[in-house]
């Protein structure tokens, strides 16, 4: 890219709240859904937030990057949005992913 990098970062932050909002619309999307074809879900998202933040030395919770991530504290978001994943949801889940995500 022929910009600077401070252009630069404030344009991939920019496309960052973009996705997050687009994710908060599209609460019908599921984090198993996204795990299973993308590799990635909401936690992840927030998970990487959170790392940001600690290599920055900002004060930023687990709990707070969630919120920041689904608009909401993310308790309250699995009660409201989260379906129950089938048997064949988990199992492609863990060949794809192999480790826990909190789903």
């Amino acid at each position: 890219m022929a910009i600077d990098d401070k252009t630069r970062t404030e344009l991939e932050a920019a496309a960052f709240r973009r996705l997050v909002e687009h994710l908060k619309t599209r609460t019908d999307v599921q984090n198993i859904d996204l795990m299973n074809l993308a590799g990635f879900c909401r936690n992840c998202l927030s998970n990487w937030l959170k790392e940001a933040a600690d290599a920055q030395g900002a004060a930023l919770s687990k709990d707070e990057s969630r919120e920041a991530v689904y608009g909401m504290p993310y308790e309250t978001w699995k009660v409201k949005y989260q379906g129950t994943a089938t048997p064949e949801q988990i199992e492609t889940m863990k060949k794809v992913h192999p480790h826990d995500h909190g789903h």
